[in-house]
């Protein structure tokens, strides 16, 4: 009996510590950086400041709107804007490159403002370019009035809306490779030395396969961190808001959501999934084939299915990788993703001269 009750002591310690960790966060939100499956979620339509997690967008359309090596200038505006800063001078040039390494490791204020005003020509531009970006994401809860983040009336968004920002923004190489930069040394005009940055993001050190994002802090908005981390070939994205202990409640929630998913290819990029009847053609049918793998995140006990579309038959006269079809993974009778079936080869329509030349070959064939 006392060993029984001991080892439900211990299990109730353990749900309690697995969990305790995930409490303080005002809004949490885990997503699938490839389906965008939300995985967990506590809170997370709740309308909240962001602090600087807010950058996540000024340099997602920064990068989307402009090339890497154009200069951008430090105005009166950017020049001494309060909090965290790359200390830029007035009229002060680098390149975007360069800018938006200060903007994403030193989280400088200074440089959100100037990369502002370079991508919008203003600060009020600018803002009108993010909230129209992020309702093409799908963000209804979001409104921007700031590139930096610092307090502002008006300036919120939800845990689950910032985690697809960031998955959006992490599909752009140079972002992805900015966010996991630990360390970073860039121009500092009139200085005998370069600027050295560090990054605040604790994870990219801590959490194995963590990949960035980006922090945020102001008293208005607590702590706030965008986090992504990769394991066994899955990526998660999410995001704490107002959340005291926020790289530690960041690494329980990454670490519970890999123990409890893992990911499911049910069709292998490449893969013959059906040979397609092909009418009017130079030849009779076409394989299709998976344009990439069909995989996505599933609970234990979870299961699914694949639901196939493409025509009764095709008409000659297309390329290899013409899309002819889809398949599209269902869980719990739910469409989850989809990929594109196409063509493995391509098949020419079959013309008067190609009907002539078939009947000469058999007359001849049937001739010997």
């Amino acid at each position: 009996m006392k060993r029984i009750l001991l080892l439900l002591f211990f299990c109730l310690v353990f749900l309690y510590n697995s969990n305790v960790a995930l409490a303080d966060a005002a809004a949490a939100a885990v997503i699938d950086e490839k389906t965008g499956r939300v995985l967990y979620a506590t809170n997370e339509m709740a309308e909240l400041p962001m602090a600087s997690t807010t950058k996540v967008m000024t340099a997602m359309l920064a990068i989307e709107n402009c090339n890497l090596d154009e200069t951008v200038t430090a105005s009166g505006n950017a020049y001494g804007v309060p909090g965290t800063s790359i200390y830029l001078d007035k009229g002060e040039t680098l390149s975007l490159h360069d800018m938006l390494y200060g903007l994403m490791l030193a989280s400088g204020n200074d440089a959100a403002v100037a990369i502002a005003e370079h991508v919008g020509g203003s600060v009020d531009g600018f803002c009108e370019m993010m909230n129209a970006r992020a309702a093409e994401i799908g963000c209804r809860h979001t409104h921007y009035v700031t590139p930096h983040g610092l307090p502002a009336d008006n300036h919120y968004t939800t845990a689950l809306e910032l985690a697809m920002i960031a998955r959006e923004a992490m599909r752009l190489p140079f972002f992805r490779e900015v966010v996991s930069t630990q360390r970073a040394v860039i121009p500092w005009q009139n200085h005998d030395y370069d600027r050295i940055l560090n990054n605040k993001n604790k994870l990219l050190s801590t959490f194995p396969g963590a990949l960035g994002v980006k922090t945020g802090y102001t008293k208005a908005a607590g702590r706030c961190l965008v986090f992504a981390a990769e394991r066994d070939g899955m990526t998660l994205i999410g995001s704490v808001l107002n959340c005291p202990d926020w790289f530690d409640q960041s690494a329980a929630l990454l670490e519970q959501t890999f123990q409890q998913y893992h990911l499911y290819t049910a069709l292998e990029a490449g893969e013959i999934v059906y040979r397609l009847p092909v009418k009017n053609g130079t030849q009779d049918g076409v394989n299709l084939i998976t344009a990439q793998a069909l995989s996505a995140p599933l609970a234990d006990g979870e299961s699914a299915e694949i639901s196939f579309r493409w025509p009764q038959a095709q008409p000659g006269g297309f390329s290899a990788g013409a899309v002819l079809g889809s398949a599209t993974l269902m869980v719990n009778g739910e469409p989850l993703c989809s990929v594109s079936l196409i063509a493995s080869e391509g098949v020419a329509e079959r013309s008067f001269r190609y009907g002539i030349e078939r009947t000469l070959e058999n007359w001849q064939f049937l001739g010997n």
